[in-house]
């Protein structure tokens, strides 16, 4: 289980959009970075692309870089607050579920 999935809403903690925050778009689980919804602009410098069919325009392009996970954390929906993730399991039934708890509230998220 990861402690921070897609969709979250997470605040970047270092780096130079240090105390920012935004959605998680993509979870990059094998190299361990996050790709932040609006956060760490990068300039690419691309080719024009001629082929097949739909041309692309060449150019210094803006696009969002990956951050690395340690970089990032959650915000809590309960208190609105970054916070370090536990887990817990919970009893669903006959089932048990493992499921994030915020440290600093313990709500479930």
């Amino acid at each position: 289980m990861r402690r921070i999935r897609k969709d979250d809403q997470v605040q970047v903690i270092a780096g130079k959009d240090a105390g920012t925050s935004g959605r998680v778009i993509k979870v990059f689980t094998d190299r361990d970075r996050v790709l932040v919804e609006g956060r760490n602009y990068v300039k690419k410098h691309q080719r024009i692309q001629s082929q097949r069919g739909g041309a692309q325009e060449g150019g210094i392009i803006e696009t969002e870089a990956a951050i690395h996970i340690s970089n990032v954390l959650p915000i809590c929906p309960s208190c609105d607050q970054p916070t370090r993730v536990g887990y817990r399991y919970e009893n669903e039934g006959d089932r048990r579920s493992k499921v994030r708890v915020c440290k600093k509230c313990d709500a479930t998220f």
